[in-house]
């Protein structure tokens, strides 16, 4: 084009240069694109045939610019100070002056308009052609960068709390070369690699913390918990075995069983000399522990128990510990005395010899390899006629007299039986806190790739890294705030354990089966985002995402399937909403219907189903009341829902079958509110003004995320309209661009260690 005699002749011909420029730099003409460049010439009088002849030439499809030429086309228009140039036909004209070696050259009037309309008709943005030609274009997708509005020790040290200098001794343990990552040759490879790592631990007296001083421990059930909690940055086949063995194992021994137990088995316990499972589970039954059909059969000639799996679903399945290493177990069975059956007890049954020996009748396969966790030896246990002596019963809550009868200080099967397995309601405790590190893990490696990572970018400009796109903020930013909040709320979880009263263990215990089910379904879906926002990189194994992903996607399901502990909360609740107006009055009752109309003629007024002012939807007092609203709008129509169906004649099992996708509702709304009230205590308690801020942010955004998750339901239930919720889906947009300003500092408060981050793209900055 520059070398043609026709643009030498009439340099006017310039003006099309850059747009021409434009429509080839995808290296594709359309035929949209030809006829509307044909219309925009064949307008133009001041141009003879032979020249429109040769502009129409240059639009040849088959027969594309040159590379050498299509550049030198660019180095013409760069030659220009493109500052005060607008759009193409301004810069067109000012390059075909600059060629005519004149101050000014007239053009006809029309041709801007007719430039205008092309550009108009083809898709242009005219006003930013001219950021095709420049090198420094920013905007403010491109200006925007990571910032540290508060001390990450000061967030660092709220979100540990009391347990910092514990969390800060075990970090340093798992952070020592001995601990690296590596490569197993086999299965077996790795399963002792693991179990070398948490005879370490219990070296470091970590396995007994929570048994008695004469044990070896400290009595520190919070610090097990929070043991457990850090050690699941590291490698989490170790942090399941530590569990196995001094979690369920010993906690077993130590809930179920009586002095006696303690002092025969928990220092060896602790100390991993007496390596143990928890057998529970059978094939045939896993969450209904009642079902269970292993015996214990009392033999009074000789006060033994035989303990037998009389067929093959009453083997126990996917014991951990068992398939190599376990010595003894606690094993869940059938206690029968003359032929009557007492209902489920326990019993340490042993396995193995200290040589590795199976006990006579004992029989124990391999699980073999699993999605993930292999480190840990998963077995599949049968008896044969077991014999174990009369004090291997864990008889706390029941036992057989000298006369060979059933004792109990608990005179109700249930409440015996609820009680039993309320003791071990650690477990639900400990694996959310486990999911969650898993979580913090896989996004602190996912935000600091997306701050570190750059793509696309503005017309003219740099690449920008992709943690600056709306959307890249969408999928991380949610996520981090519900880690926080969740994070608070486990801590309050732990505290009503700890704390907790004999009137209050249900309620716990529904409270630890919900958290439990939101936490883990929270970290399967929150690590496949992760490793999608990575990209390949995050499928690459080297950056841990993927053995992240694996090794907790059987959280959902350890200690009772998710949907099932739903159910579990709901019913919880229900009992609770019953007793609530059995214990009523006719004037409480009225007061109740009173409160609750209130409630909707306050909030379900048109003033405030519409209100979108960004006061008003960041307001902690409007999140808390929607999420209080919905919990108690879903009780109440899944009450009424049951009461028709039983009232209508249906088997109350029936509808509560029926009724299972509104139970699992219930739970959750019950779950939501619990969270987000611990995550606004928290603020409120906070006193630094700058974690402060950046915590209301968090919590805001959790908020109205999870609001937005249940705009249809909102919307259904006239607690909202539609411009409302389309303001809420605004203020989240928002609410991630500000949060990801702190993002990094956000994720570099969880202070895990380098070395268990482990990931190449996490590195840090030099």
């Amino acid at each position: 084009m520059l070398k043609s005699k026709h643009i030498t002749d009439n340099p006017k011909l310039y003006i099309f240069l850059p747009l021409y420029y434009t429509l080839w730099a995808d290296g594709v003409l359309t035929p949209t694109e030809l006829k509307e460049i044909n219309a925009l010439i064949e307008k133009q009088s001041w141009i003879n045939e032979e020249e429109k002849n040769w502009l129409l030439s240059l639009l040849n499809p088959s027969n594309p610019p040159k590379p050498t030429d299509f550049k030198s086309w660019k180095s013409e228009v760069k030659k220009l100070d493109l500052n005060n140039l607008a759009n193409l036909y301004e810069i067109g004209k000012a390059l075909a002056i600059y060629h005519s070696g004149q101050k000014k050259l007239d053009f006809e009037p029309r041709l801007q308009t007719d430039f205008q309309e092309t550009e108009l008709n083809l898709g242009l943005l005219s006003g930013e052609a001219g950021y095709t030609f420049k090198s420094d274009h920013k905007t403010i997708t491109t200006e925007y960068h990571k910032e540290r509005n508060f001390e990450v020790e000061k967030m660092t040290s709220l979100l540990d709390g009391n347990q910092s200098l514990l969390i800060k001794n075990v970090k340093k343990v798992i952070a020592d070369p001995s601990f690296a990552y590596r490569e197993y040759d086999s299965l077996l490879d790795q399963r002792e690699q693991v179990l070398q790592w948490c005879q370490e631990l219990a070296k470091q007296g970590y396995g007994s913390w929570a048994f008695p001083q004469y044990a070896g421990g400290k009595d520190d059930m919070e610090g097990y918990f929070t043991i457990m909690e850090t050690l699941s940055y590291h490698d989490l086949s170790m942090v399941i075995k530590f569990g196995v063995q001094f979690g369920l194992w010993g906690m077993s021994v130590y809930f179920l069983g009586t002095e006696k137990h303690h002092k025969k088995y928990l220092k060896d316990i602790g100390s991993l000399r007496l390596p143990g499972c928890f057998a529970m589970t059978e094939t045939g039954h896993g969450s209904n522990v009642r079902g269970l059909e292993t015996t214990a059969t009392y033999n009074k000639e000789d006060e033994t128990f035989l303990i037998h799996t009389p067929n093959p679903e009453a083997r126990k399945e996917y014991i951990g510990n068992a398939a190599l290493h376990g010595q003894a177990a606690t094993v869940f069975a059938k206690l029968i005395i003359d032929g009557e059956d007492y209902g489920v007890n326990a019993f340490v049954v042993p396995l193995r010899t200290s040589e590795g020996k199976s006990i006579k009748g004992v029989r124990i396969e391999d699980c073999g390899r699993k999605m993930g966790l292999n480190g840990v030896d998963n077995g599949v246990i049968y008896f044969d006629q077991v014999v174990i002596p009369k004090e291997n019963m864990l008889d706390k809550f029941a036992t057989v007299n000298e006369r060979g009868e059933f004792e109990s200080p608990i005179s109700s099967d249930n409440r015996r039986f609820f009680t039993m397995l309320g003791t071990l309601v650690g477990g639900r405790i400990g694996i959310p806190r486990s999911a969650l590190s898993a979580s913090k893990t896989g996004l602190t490696i996912a935000i600091r790739y997306g701050e570190t990572r750059k793509q696309f970018g503005p017309e003219g400009g740099e690449e920008v890294p992709i943690l600056n796109y709306r959307m890249h903020q969408r999928r991380l930013m949610p996520p981090l705030a519900k880690s926080y909040a969740l994070h608070f709320a486990l801590k309050y979880l732990t505290q009503r354990f700890l704390d907790r009263k004999e009137e209050d263990a249900q309620e716990i215990e529904a409270l630890a089966a919900g958290l439990k089910a939101y936490a883990t379904w929270f970290t399967t879906a929150t690590l496949q985002e992760c490793r999608e926002a990575c990209g390949g990189k995050g499928y690459l194994s080297e950056n841990r995402i993927d053995a992240l992903k694996n090794d907790t996607d059987v959280y959902t399901t350890f200690e009772g399937d998710n949907v099932v502990l739903m159910q579990l909360v709901a019913k919880n609740r229900l009992t609770e909403f019953r007793q609530e107006f059995g214990d009523m009055n006719i004037f409480t009752v009225f007061n109740y219907i009173t409160s609750q109309a209130k409630t909707s003629f306050i909030e379900k007024n048109p003033i405030i189903t519409r209100n979108t002012d960004q006061g008003h939807l960041l307001d902690f007092n409007f999140h808390l009341n929607a999420f209080r609203y919905r919990e108690k709008a879903i009780l109440n129509s899944a009450a009424q829902r049951l009461k028709r169906h039983i009232d209508e004649g249906m088997d109350s099992f029936d509808a509560f079958n029926v009724a299972q996708h509104h139970l699992v509702n219930v739970g959750k709304a019950y779950i939501e509110r619990v969270v987000l009230e611990q995550f606004q205590k928290q603020v409120h308690e906070t006193t630094d003004q700058y974690c402060k801020s950046a915590l209301t942010q968090l919590c805001q955004l959790y908020a109205l995320h999870t609001i937005e998750q249940n705009r249809g339901w909102y919307l259904e239930q006239g607690y909202m309209e539609g411009n409302k919720t389309k303001a809420i889906r605004k203020e989240v947009n928002q609410l991630c661009w500000e949060v990801r300003k702190n993002a990094l500092a956000l994720t570099d408060a969880f202070d895990i260690p380098e070395s268990c981050i482990g990931a190449p793209i996490a590195r840090r900055e030099v």
